[in-house]
């Protein structure tokens, strides 16, 4: 695949934020690549395209997969797997909110009710430490279900939400 020099300042770009939302570079410019080209892509095309060792990008491939960001496909009368990223931009973001809820927020709620529970029989633990930890449960768990409730919003309707913006603050007061 060719690349222009638009394309490429993406695929950069999109590397170098993966970095600092805690994703491997090449699996972040993997992503790009599949995301920006029109056709699914092998392992080798991936690899030669980006300058990056196969085996970096079939680990790159395989965590893609596992966040349900690329896809595998076949063509006809060939035997290797292609992959394809979600091409919908809308899709592509509520995928990785999805997984980052699943993989962060989620535990982290988990191990804040474990700490509640455990404060129940807890006489050591100082009241401010008790509140700051009740205080943060109560906020991730409102944020958890702000999520669900949202994300169930057709997006035509997500839309208009966004750019309504602060509008909707001065509605409600």
């Amino acid at each position: 695949m060719k690349l222009t020099p638009v394309m490429q300042r993406y695929v950069i770009h999109w590397g170098e934020m993966g970095t600092r939302w805690g994703v491997n570079r090449s699996v972040a410019q993997i992503h790009a690549l599949l995301f920006l080209s029109p056709e699914a892509l092998s392992a080798d095309e991936i690899s030669d395209t980006l300058g990056i060792a196969r085996s970096n990008v079939s680990v790159g491939l395989k965590e893609l997969t596992t966040w349900r960001l690329v896809h595998v496909t076949h063509v006809l009368g060939d035997r290797r797997d292609f992959f394809r990223a979600e091409q919908d931009t809308w899709e592509m973001i509520r995928t990785v909110v999805e997984g980052r809820k699943r993989r962060e927020l989620d535990p982290t709620i988990a191990a804040l009710k474990e700490c509640q529970a455990l404060l129940a029989n807890d006489g050591e633990t100082p009241e401010a430490v008790r509140k700051r930890i009740v205080g943060q449960l109560e906020f991730l768990e409102s944020l958890s279900e702000w999520y669900e409730r949202i994300s169930a919003l057709p997006r035509a309707t997500l839309l208009k939400m966004m750019r309504l913006g602060e509008k909707i603050a001065r509605v409600i007061g």
